[in-house]
This record gives structure tokens, sequence and C-alpha cells, in this order.
């Protein structure tokens, strides 16, 4: 892949084929979106490691995300919508110039992401949807489940783990599944073991269009 530009943001997960809407509005991400629409629309979503940090440390995987849609508004910001094309892997941060960080990246180990990936079994998709229903219902969660019963296997188990408020380590296992089939075993453990935690005490609302 060789160079990549790289948006570290907390919580935030693409996945191939998969949509994740921004707003960009800090002066070096705004800077990041114009070189990247003057290139090749390209940006490498990745997680930090610590988000407290002025220049944290990164996780080593990410995925590369394509600006499919871009609204400039008139104060410099931007919406954008990235649509997700293939993990990488971090392999060095670059020394530059720009004020948004860049970093050579490798996407070698995850040439199947471009595969469309093989249907979940009916028990597994059964025990999602179970999971996810039990998980909103605990939290208080406003969900349209006629349109979530409409999803393929891919866009539930992705939507999931993207709108779930999970820690950032847990975020990152799902990234990091090999498989659309282990990332739905793991959002259904997940989902369980959060809403049986008497210490995630979020009782804030979500609507999973």
């Amino acid at each position: 892949m060789g160079r990549l530009s790289i948006f570290p943001l907390a919580g935030a997960l693409l996945f191939p084929r998969a949509l994740l809407p921004l707003h960009i509005f800090e002066p070096r991400y705004r800077a990041m979106v114009s070189d990247a629409m003057a290139r090749d629309r390209r940006i490498g979503m990745i997680q930090p490691r610590d988000e407290t940090a002025q220049k944290p440390a990164l996780f080593d995987i990410g995925c590369i995300g394509r600006i499919a849609e871009v609204e400039a508004l008139d104060d410099g910001r931007f919406n954008l919508i990235l649509e997700g094309l293939t993990r990488f892997r971090l392999v060095s941060e670059l020394d530059v110039s720009t004020p948004f960080r860049q970093i050579e990246a490798d996407t070698e180990a995850f040439a199947g992401d471009s595969a469309d990936p093989d249907p979940l079994g009916i028990a597994l998709r059964a025990d999602l949807e179970r999971e996810a229903r039990r998980y909103a219902d605990a939290k208080g969660y406003a969900i349209d489940w006629a349109a979530v019963e409409r999803l393929d296997d891919e866009g539930l188990v992705n939507g999931v783990a993207q709108v779930t408020p999970f820690d950032i380590a847990t975020k990152q296992a799902l990234l990091e599944a090999p498989t659309i089939a282990v990332r739905a075993d793991l959002v259904v453990q997940f989902l369980r073991f959060f809403r049986l935690d008497d210490s995630d005490d979020d009782d804030s609302g979500a609507t999973l269009q």
C-alpha cells in the first residue's frame, strides 16, 4: 500500500464495505481531507491506544476508507462518508511536515477483505439479533428492528459493532476478527457481557437506522 494519511479516532470503526459518516472540524484533519481529495480520496481510520496523549501510540490494525461523499461547509469543516476498502497493518510512522500523521501501511495480510463473506449460520444470526435486542432494551435504546432484520449478515454484524459503545480494546478486537462469523460471535459475547456488567451505566439513547 505504501504511504497513508491517518485519522486516529477512538471508538470509530470502519470495516471493508461498510460506511462511516464523519464530521471534520479540527484544522489538521481539514487539511488531511483537502489533501486526500487532491490525491486518491483515501484516509486510514485507526484507533489510538490512549485518548489522552498529545500524540498517542496507535493500534497496529486499521481500515482504509475512500471518501465516497463529501460536503464542504462554508467555514472550512467537512461532512464525509467513508467507504471501507480494506484493513491495513501499520508498518511505521513517517516523519512528515504535514499537520496530520502519515504512516507506511501494508494490506497484504488482508487480501480476503475484498471477497464477499460466507453467510452466518442460522443459529448465530438468531443469537446476534436476540442479544442485540436484549442489550438495547437494557440500555433504553430506540431501535428500528424492522430495518435491522432486513440487513444482510455482514451489514448486521458490522453495524452493531460500529454503533454499540464498547470500549477501545473491545472495538479493536472486533476490527481484527479474521472472519464475519468470528466477529459475530465476539459481538454476541460482548453484548451479553456489557449488558450484565453493573459498572456500565451508560443510559444515552441511540437509533440504528
